[in-house]
């Protein structure tokens, strides 16, 4: 069946494979989910679009993950002005948050958002939850802060997987435009014809965020691994959503220590706590926290 035949406007990741299983690809919308991180941080343009990339990448892990309880949290430390920046993901569900969502920098030469400035050199980790005793931790180096070529990084060096990756934010002011992202990689016994092709056509998947503001991605993907036998494997609805919840907060009341929580109740001010995911804040009253401890003792 022909993907134009189903196309969905919606943020969503389309899983293909091509060549009979040769190559990988996840080709995503993420322009609604993109939209939703600015408008809850407020963020500048250019700290859009690294948050936008950082979100899309970050969702790509989520949806490979394969138990219904993982997730895969990424974490940027760059020294550039924009701070340390997280994003986690499960199969579907992403959310991010920046430590300077205000920073504002000049466009480079081309005109382009300059969010490799705005990152800088530093290292990535990805932790993947499996749900196991213990997670899986890879980390790599920053080669430029334009985030795609550190997640290909990523991927060869901690995956020891060849990857192409697109990441593309194209935000205009307060409005994200389009967003989205590509990720191609060869599998065990893809020949080199393949990878050939794949290396010419590879010019045409540089400027996602453009591409995506031309055609849907589906009418995209046609085009580009036209005479590659491409098959849909699945598609995953992509949305920005936070998990925190009181009880959450509570736990995290509970893990500062009994003598700090004591101090707090002392203070008979109460303990307001915030998310840095949806910057939704809860207010825990003395008496709360009374309680709070007394049930942990018990």
């Amino acid at each position: 069946m022909s993907l134009t035949t189903q196309i969905h406007t919606e943020d969503e990741m389309l899983h293909l494979d091509l060549m009979g299983g040769q190559v990988r690809v996840m080709l995503c919308e993420t322009t609604r989910m993109v939209q939703d991180a600015r408008d809850i941080h407020e963020s500048t343009p250019v700290c859009t679009a690294a948050m936008g990339r950082l979100m899309t990448a970050t969702a790509m892990l989520g949806v490979m993950m394969k138990g219904e309880n993982e997730s895969v949290t990424v974490t940027i430390k760059g020294d550039g002005p924009i701070g340390t920046m997280v994003s986690v993901a499960d199969h579907g569900d992403v959310r991010v948050t920046v430590d300077n969502p205000l920073v504002d920098l000049p466009p480079r030469e081309d005109g382009k958002l300059d969010v490799g400035k705005a990152v800088g050199l530093g290292r990535m980790s990805v932790v993947k939850d499996l749900g196991m005793r213990e997670p899986y931790i890879g980390q790599c180096e920053l080669v430029s802060g334009e985030l795609g070529m550190d997640f290909a990084n990523y991927f060869a060096l901690s995956e020891q997987q060849p990857s192409l990756v697109s990441l593309g934010v194209l935000v205009k002011g307060d409005q994200v435009i389009k967003a989205g992202g590509l990720l191609i990689q060869p599998l065990p016994g893809c020949t080199e014809e393949v990878i050939e092709q794949l290396e010419l056509r590879s010019p045409m998947f540089a400027e996602i965020s453009r591409e995506l503001e031309a055609a849907p991605k589906e009418e995209l993907a046609e085009g580009w691994f036209r005479g590659m036998e491409m098959r849909l494997l699945d598609r995953t609805p992509l949305r920005y959503r936070c998990t925190c919840s009181r009880q959450r907060l509570e736990k995290a009341l509970l893990a500062i220590g009994r003598a700090d929580l004591q101090s707090i109740i002392d203070d008979g001010q109460g303990a307001e706590l915030g998310c840095h995911f949806c910057r939704k804040t809860y207010f825990f009253t003395t008496e709360e926290l009374k309680a709070l401890l007394a049930s942990a003792q018990a």
